[in-house]
């Protein structure tokens, strides 16, 4: 796990899904945008009981960050019966919008905001292919596609 002093750090999916597994107070909420969501797969978190939060950082194509995402986010998970003491495991592609996601709700109160490196799918590889070095796909993690 890496520390930040702008968000509570980073893990990895693997560190993720066990933290996820193993306590109630935690959640994954997924950034990535609708079109992502729709093509290319969402976590699976069925087998653990657990729910994904599905709250874009950026509309499709990409643009600003949603202007309302802090205050919409903990609206939602004020709804869902999250605090401000809630593990909150921010994912995206490859860990760069989900890591401004959990600073974003870090300067908005809540403590322990992680980002998931490497996201759902991870960097491209040498053949310009994702998924297979690191991110959710790449660690055998359950995931789903429509």
């Amino acid at each position: 796990m890496q520390f930040s002093d702008q968000y509570a750090g980073d893990v990895d999916s693997a560190q993720a899904y066990d933290r996820l597994s193993s306590s109630e107070n935690t959640v994954l909420i997924d950034v990535r945008t609708r079109a992502e969501w729709n093509f290319v797969g969402v976590p699976d978190l069925s087998a653990i009981g657990k729910e994904v939060l599905f709250v874009e950082w950026q509309s499709f194509p990409p643009a600003a960050p949603v202007t309302d995402f802090a205050s919409g986010l903990s609206a939602l998970l004020a709804q869902q019966g999250f605090d401000q003491d809630s593990e909150l495991y921010f994912l995206c592609r490859s860990g760069q919008r989900s890591q401004s996601a959990a600073i974003a709700l870090t300067q908005a109160g809540f403590g322990k905001c992680f980002n998931v490196s490497g996201g759902f799918e991870g960097p491209l590889d040498p053949k310009n292919h994702r998924g297979t070095q690191s991110g959710w796909k790449a660690a055998g993690l359950p995931w789903v596609q429509s």
